[in-house]
């Protein structure tokens, strides 16, 4: 092996994998709402909700106290109960196989695209039986999944689809924005994704059931609609009718949200640029792989996953992400697949059952990717990985 100094270029201070960017206006933005009437449900919420409708070109926005509760939401809305099965990648974080099981059904896991990264469709079409009831894809890193593909299938054994586009708000595909296709479209406002809220999520969708459902879902099951209810003593009246959850988001995180997607195309653009100039960088490194870019979609590069040829370096994985780190280039790795989690394997899902997403996690590794990253920041990352994998280089 050869010596661990392994980069002229180093940085004073660390450089996370993710951070928010957080301007003037957001702040005052919140600063208005907490010196006014409304902390939790308020006008911002609505506000909120349209914005970000409008942006993705959908009829209906809910608001959500993180994503994670919002595809509980969309679970719930779709009808998910004891004996359903629902479809979804191992290649995600946990939340997007968890809400299946908090409704009581059980995740089926379709291994994923070795080139793409994200869910197959042929491996969706596989698992399908009798008792499949809804299809969660993942838009992993920001790149739509294949949705006509997947669309298609669920058309034809009458499924629901729940995209997790919690890495996807300003992507495309085909010409259309993620959240305008599919029955619902989760997206997260945690503080790493590409607009925030601190935490937040929301459900976007065209189907006027599914949103009063999500509305009454997110607080309590309670509803004051009139025309909704089953009797009316009056005004103060309100009933009480399923079981829901206190999942409301409060309005100055709503204010902030507001701020954030006014600066959307802004943030979008910005990962672009990053995007561009690593992939130019590093594209001819014959020790990693560079992100795929599908043709028919437009990535919003939530993440930036570089690849690593294993058996072109002479060390594992581990030793280059702890190398990166000694140099405080904040790397992660996104995913460790949700069936090896410990909690899915008490359940049964088994290691080996899932070879593609298994593979690839064993070989990645997330470099910096946020808007606020400097020119420099980025030439360091550049710089010291580049260096790093050549010194481990066989």
């Amino acid at each position: 092996m050869k010596t661990k100094n392994v980069s002229e270029t180093t940085r004073d201070t660390y450089l996370p994998y993710g951070k928010q960017w957080i301007d003037e206006e957001d702040i005052e933005a919140v600063v208005k709402v907490l010196k006014g009437d409304y902390l939790t449900t308020g006008p911002a919420i609505q506000a909120f909700e349209q914005k970000v409708a409008e942006y993705v070109g959908a009829k209906f926005a809910v608001a959500f106290s993180n994503g994670t509760a919002a595809l509980h939401g969309a679970c719930f809305a779709a009808g998910i109960g004891n004996g359903d099965e629902v479809i979804t990648t191992p290649m995600t974080f946990a939340a997007s196989a968890n809400c299946v099981l908090y409704q009581g059904g059980t995740v089926v896991f379709a291994d994923i695209d070795p080139k793409t990264y994200n869910i197959d469709p042929n491996e969706i079409a596989n698992k399908i039986t009798k008792n499949t009831k809804a299809i969660i894809p993942v838009d992993f890193t920001g790149q739509p999944v294949e949705l006509d593909k997947i669309h298609e299938l669920a058309k034809k054994h009458d499924l629901v689809v729940i995209e997790d586009a919690a890495h996807a708000i300003g992507a495309e595909y085909k010409g259309k924005k993620v959240g305008s296709l599919s029955d619902m479209t989760m997206f997260s406002f945690h503080p790493v994704k590409h607009v925030t809220s601190g935490e937040g999520g929301m459900i976007v969708t065209n189907n006027k059931k599914y949103y009063e459902k999500l509305l009454q879902f997110r607080s309590h099951g309670i509803t004051r609609d009139t025309e909704l209810m089953q009797e009316n003593h009056g005004p103060w009246y309100y009933e009480m009718q399923f079981l829901g959850y206190n999942y409301r988001m409060t309005d100055f995180q709503a204010a902030l949200g507001c701020s954030q997607m006014d600066k959307i195309d802004m943030f979008v653009e910005k990962r672009k640029e990053i995007v561009a100039k690593y992939n130019q960088a590093f594209q001819e490194i014959p020790e990693v792989i560079t992100p795929f870019q599908n043709e028919s979609g437009d990535s919003s590069w939530h993440l930036y996953i570089i690849r690593l040829n294993l058996d072109d370096l002479s060390v594992g994985r581990k030793d280059i992400f702890e190398a990166l780190q000694k140099q405080n280039v904040g790397v992660n790795v996104h995913y460790i697949p949700v069936h090896l989690l410990p909690f899915y394997q008490g359940l049964g899902y088994s290691k080996g059952s899932l070879p593609n997403a298994e593979k690839l996690y064993e070989e990645i590794i997330s470099l910096p990717l946020f808007p606020a990253m400097t020119d420099q920041d980025v030439e360091d990352v550049i710089s010291i990985f580049t260096q790093t994998v050549k010194t481990y280089s066989k």
